[in-house]
């Protein structure tokens, strides 16, 4: 006949395997595996990094080219195709060689796709030369950090001393508003009003 150790029975048997067999699952679901973290953030696509309040410098060779200002901002670590999201829109401000301000351009709502170097800028999106008053208006445009252009395929409005001009398909431009071009364009022109001697 066997006879039971003291304080050992079947139950506290049960609630051993089942708190042994508890540690193991958990112990294998807490495998540090970074690339199973990286996918599961991309597929439920969740920042990596948030900031507030950011201001990021851009210069080339030791030259201040431009300034970014944005109350938020969030990085999405794709794999395939990393990019910042600014969901409550951003100022962007141009400088020239001599360090004044040139041009800047403010948004509701941008994007920046990091390998292409492309900032994507939706919804009130207000672009001005600071030296010559042009203003820009549009609901969405691009600008190739690149290629120092801006564009858009959406209806513009260009101000400027010589009056105001649409852009029924977007336009082209250099990023401090020079050498613009509307597509399908129509506008209104300020006739200046010359006096004739007697």
């Amino acid at each position: 006949m066997k006879v039971p150790m003291p304080g050992f029975t079947s139950r506290y048997y049960m609630k051993f395997a089942f708190l042994i067999t508890v540690t193991c699952v958990v112990f294998c679901s807490c495998e540090n595996n970074i690339a199973t973290i990286k996918a599961l953030d991309e597929d439920l696509n969740m920042p990596t990094q948030t900031g507030t309040d950011v201001q990021i410098i851009y210069s080339d060779s030791g030259l201040l080219k431009g300034k970014i200002k944005a109350p938020e901002l969030k990085r999405f670590s794709r794999e395939n195709d990393p990019y910042y999201e600014f969901p409550k829109g951003l100022t962007v401000i141009f400088y020239s060689p001599d360090g004044t301000i040139e041009s800047h351009i403010r948004a509701n709502y941008a994007l920046y796709f990091e390998k292409q170097e492309l900032w994507e800028a939706r919804n009130n999106v207000v672009a001005k030369n600071e030296k010559t008053n042009e203003q820009l208006f549009t609901e969405h445009i691009f600008w190739n950090q690149k290629d120092e252009t801006i564009y858009s395929d959406q209806f513009t409005r260009i101000i400027n001393a010589d009056g105001t001009f649409y852009g029924e398909k977007g336009f082209e431009a250099r990023q401090d508003l020079s050498k613009w071009k509307l597509k399908g364009s129509k506008g209104t022109v300020n006739v200046k009003d010359e006096l004739q001697e007697p």
